[in-house]
C-alpha cells in the first residue's frame, strides 16, 4: 500500500478517507472527488482495485466504456478488493499527516466495498453510494458499529427500488445508520463526467448530505 496516490489538504494534515472506485477505475472523476475532499480537509487515498488483473485501468463513461469496465470487473475478486481497502485504511492510520479517524467512501463497486469494510469493523466512518450488493448482504449491517450513510437512486436500473427498500427497513432500526434516496435519479448519479448517469440536482443534494455527515462523524481541519 506504499504506492497509494494521496491527496493532502492545504493544512497538510487531517482525518483520513479511503476513496473507493467505480468500475471505471481511477479516472478524472474520481481524482476530482479526491481533490474536493482534500479541499474539505481530508487526507485522501485511493487503492487501485483492478491492479492484479488490469493495472492502470480507466475507461470512458459511455456505453462502450460501461461494457469494457463490466468485463474487467467480471474478473474482480471482492475478497481481495476488501483486503486492499482495509490495507489502505491501515496505511492511512499509520501516516503522521493523518490526525483523527479514517473513514471509507465508495461509489458503485466502491459503495459495496465501503459497506463490507464497515462490516469488517475497521473504518471509523463509512459512506456507501449505490452499492449493488448492499441489499443482499444487509444482514451484515448488524456487525457495523461505526456511523454509516447510504445513498441510492430511486430509478436505478441496476438496483431495484425494492432492494433499496430492504436497506431502508434495516437502517430504520440500526443506530448510527442513515439512508438517503434521490427518487428521480438513477445509477451513478454523482458521476459528473458520465452524461448517461449524471443527475446534477440529485448529486448536489447527496453530496451536501455526505459532507455534512463526514464533518459530523469524522471531523475536518
Amino acid at each position: 500500500m506504499t504506492d497509494l496516490p494521496v491527496w493532502l489538504p492545504e493544512s497538510g494534515h487531517g482525518p483520513g478517507l479511503v476513496l473507493i472506485q467505480e468500475i471505471f477505475g481511477l479516472d478524472d472523476y474520481l481524482r476530482s472527488v479526491a481533490a474536493e475532499l482534500a479541499v474539505a480537509g481530508y487526507v485522501v487515498a485511493i487503492p487501485e482495485l483492478f491492479r492484479r488483473t488490469a493495472p492502470g485501468w480507466s475507461s470512458t463513461h459511455d456505453e462502450a466504456g460501461v461494457a469494457a469496465s463490466m468485463e474487467v470487473a467480471s474478473t474482480f475478486d471482492p475478497a481481495l478488493g476488501l483486503a486492499d481497502v482495509l490495507a489502505a485504511v491501515g496505511h492511512l492510520r499509520a501516516q503522521p499527516v493523518v490526525s483523527g479517524g479514517v473513514g471509507v467512501l465508495g461509489f458503485c463497486l466502491g459503495g459495496s466495498l465501503a459497506f463490507a469494510a464497515a462490516a469488517a469493523g475497521d473504518p471509523d466512518v463509512a459512506v456507501s453510494f449505490y452499492g449493488s450488493t448492499v441489499a443482499e448482504q444487509i444482514a451484515d449491517l448488524a456487525k457495523i458499529t461505526c456511523p454509516i450513510q447510504f445513498h441510492f437512486g430511486g430509478q436505478d436500473p441496476y438496483i431495484p427500488r425494492a432492494d433499496v427498500a430492504v436497506v431502508e427497513s434495516a437502517v430504520a432500526t440500526h443506530p448510527g445508520a442513515e439512508i438517503h434516496v434521490q427518487e428521480e435519479a438513477g445509477h451513478a448519479f454523482h458521476n459528473n463526467v458520465a452524461p448517461m448517469f449524471h443527475h446534477p440536482e440529485a448529486a448536489a443534494r447527496a453530496w451536501a448530505l455526505t459532507t455534512e455527515f463526514l464533518r459530523r462523524t469524522l471531523g475536518s481541519v
